[in-house]
């Protein structure tokens, strides 16, 4: 996928296991941010963090990788930033029967859009894994601490991880 140049991608995701959901681990996994100040560099940008239980939920960065890359859909018209995360068929747990229509951006403003889910082996041979994402998009120039603060627009499709 191209990134628009007037586009700057943050992705955040937090995973995690059943080891996390309840007590102490679970307090530290519900610290964990879902925005960072982006690293030098200019728009198009794409800024990865990942948080992993079985590293503690420390945050490891990369910039650029394409799989970041796809979990968005960005396109310019007329001027504005067209934002939409889609959702793979095979990421059905939460349902999401109904899903938010894209997100249209003008310079300077910027959508937190966030999604969670639960997975299974196929064969269920091993236990339930979680993960959050948190995707932060910009549209135009912006300052690196831009995703620390109010989204212009927020999109919560969390939901219930039983």
């Amino acid at each position: 996928m191209t990134i628009p140049p007037q586009a700057t991608l943050q992705v955040v995701t937090t995973r995690w296991t059943k080891r996390s959901r309840g007590g102490d681990a679970a307090t530290v996994r519900n610290a964990t941010p879902v925005a960072f100040r982006l690293p030098a560099g200019s728009a198009p940008l794409v800024h990865a963090v990942e948080m992993h239980e079985e590293h503690g939920f420390r945050p490891v960065e990369s910039i650029g990788g394409p799989t970041t890359a796809e979990t968005v859909s960005l396109r310019v018209r007329e001027g504005r930033l067209t934002v939409f995360v889609p959702v793979p068929a095979w990421h059905a747990i939460p349902p999401r029967p109904r899903r938010p229509p894209a997100v249209r951006l003008a310079p300077g403003e910027w959508v937190r859009w966030q999604l969670n889910f639960r997975f299974s082996s196929l064969a269920g041979m091993q236990d339930w894994s979680y993960w959050q994402d948190t995707v932060n998009v910009a549209c135009g120039p912006v300052p690196h601490d831009v995703f620390l603060g109010t989204p212009t627009y927020l999109v919560d499709e969390r939901g219930s991880l039983r």
